[in-house]
């Protein structure tokens, strides 16, 4: 019981979250959760507005953003569970982007020399101390090497490994008790769920793995030139920073600015798609996190991703069931998709 009282306080912390942002009702939803609910309202005096207006999968968004980093990447898992969630909820928490205030310049900078040896002076001629991105569990900024060439250096948020542990310890404990409290959840294999997501989370903040895929994805278009990524400078490069090379590109969404660029919207769609099949099928080896901000045209117009944080992998026999389900959805043959799923 000891053990439990800090996840029992963290629960009633976010129950006060979320009844803030008028999302108690996701609380309804969990085993014992109700339970939290009653506490939950009397502890928050009054709920934002704006809100009210909002759908209840916005709600959540705005609550979970409010909760930090562990919260947005849960709810970027769920999002893409409609048969956990449902379909609307799903599509509001799709939503969700890693945008969260950037850390300062200067702990960037302390990070750099402590993970590298050396400090950001002799590693770098320049080295930008506003961020251009920040995300949930790093940074970017833009820097020059020593040698002149342009990069950028991802460097992990201060304290972030810690966080991290201390939510996914609490995700362990809730989806155990749901587990024991609710048999018909068992089913959707909650406690593994939180472990897969705690294990991509672990991989995803030692950024050299993210390096490695890199480098692994741009082996396997060595031949291909519609497709690449940026280069890795490994002299630069440790566990909690990443320096790369500075791509220049439209990003794949702002249709408006390809066009203008003299590229067609259709032809940089059908050969997403075509890199995207030859990752899956071809390689076995994929880039899952495959959302706008990642990709980018080039000027000879090819694709280039960046962020390799989230990588998939399939064995040859998953590949097989994959496709042989697709051709079957494609020929409107459901039987055969169905057969192929059973036999999966």
């Amino acid at each position: 019981m000891l053990g439990a009282l800090p996840h029992i306080g963290r629960a009633i912390a976010i129950a006060r979250t979320l009844a803030r942002h008028d999302a108690l009702f996701f609380l309804d939803r969990l085993p014992y959760g109700r339970a939290l609910t009653p506490f939950a309202r009397l502890a928050t005096l009054r709920r934002r507005p704006a809100d009210a207006a909002k759908r209840p999968g916005q709600r959540l968004v705005d609550a979970l953003y409010d909760l930090g980093p562990s919260f947005i990447k849960l709810g970027q898992a769920l999002s893409v569970r409609p048969d956990v969630v449902g379909e609307e909820m799903a599509a509001d928490l799709s939503a969700l982007q890693d945008r969260l205030p950037p850390f300062s310049g200067a702990e960037a900078r302390n990070a750099i020399a402590a993970e590298l040896g050396k400090p950001v002076g002799e590693l770098f001629q320049t080295f930008e101390d506003t961020a251009i991105a920040a995300a949930s569990i790093a940074q970017v900024h833009e820097a020059v090497t020593a040698e002149g060439r342009e990069v950028v250096v991802k460097v992990l948020r201060p304290g972030i490994e810690a966080a991290f542990a201390r939510d996914l310890a609490f995700f362990e404990w809730a989806a155990g008790i749901a587990e024991r409290a609710r048999p018909e959840l068992r089913r959707l294999k909650p406690v593994e769920t939180v472990r897969t997501f705690a294990r991509a989370v672990d991989l995803e903040m030692d950024l050299r793995f993210e390096a490695a895929a890199g480098e692994e994805l741009a082996q396997n278009f060595a031949d291909d030139p519609t497709f690449r990524t940026p280069a890795m400078d490994w002299l630069r490069t440790g566990r909690r920073v990443l320096t790369m090379e500075r791509i220049a590109g439209i990003p794949i969404d702002e249709r408006g600015r390809l066009i203008e660029a003299g590229h067609d919207p259709a032809a940089v769609v059908a050969s997403m798609a075509r890199i995207f099949f030859l990752q899956v099928f071809r390689d076995g080896f994929f880039h899952a996190d495959l959302h706008p901000g990642n990709l980018f045209v080039a000027a000879d117009g090819a694709i280039v991703a960046v962020d390799f944080g989230i990588m998939g992998r399939l064995d040859r026999d998953t590949r097989r069931y994959l496709a042989e389900m697709l051709v079957g959805f494609l020929d409107g043959d459901y039987r055969r998709v169905a057969e192929v799923h059973f036999r999966a």
